[in-house]
C-alpha cells in the first residue's frame, strides 16, 4: 500500500493560506489541505527574535507525490525560507488511503 504523508507549511495570511491549500488541491498534489490558525509563531530570522501571527496548512498526500508538493510550494510560497515539513503516517484506515492515493493520482474529467 503507498506510503501517506502530511506535510506542513505556514504563511503570514488567511488567504495565502487558501491559496496554497487551493492550488496544490486543484494541481492533486495533495488530496485535502487543512487550514488551522491563527498560530503565534517564534523564531530567530536574521539574528533576531521575531513573533508572528501564521496560519498552518496540513496538506495529505502521498510518498510519490512529494517531491512534486514541494517544488509547488517553494514555487508559490512567498517566504525566502518556507518551512515544509513531511510525516510519515504511520497508521490509518485502508479506505482513508486508498482515497489519497486515488486522489492525487487521478486524472481530471475533462
Amino acid at each position: 500500500m503507498t506510503l501517506a504523508l502530511t506535510v506542513l507549511t505556514t504563511t503570514d495570511s488567511a488567504a495565502k493560506a487558501q491559496e496554497l491549500a487551493r492550488g496544490a488541491v486543484e494541481a492533486r498534489l495533495a488530496a485535502c489541505a487543512q487550514i488551522s490558525g491563527p498560530v503565534t509563531s517564534v523564531y530567530h530570522w536574521r539574528q533576531a527574535i521575531e513573533t508572528e501571527e501564521e496560519w498552518q496548512v496540513l496538506f495529505k498526500t502521498t510518498e510519490a507525490r512529494y517531491e512534486a508538493l514541494e517544488a509547488h510550494l517553494l514555487a508559490v510560497h512567498d517566504y525566502d525560507t518556507p518551512e515544509i515539513v513531511a510525516t510519515a503516517v504511520i497508521r490509518a484506515s485502508a479506505a482513508y488511503l486508498e482515497w489519497i492515493e486515488a486522489e492525487t493520482t487521478a486524472v481530471p474529467a475533462e
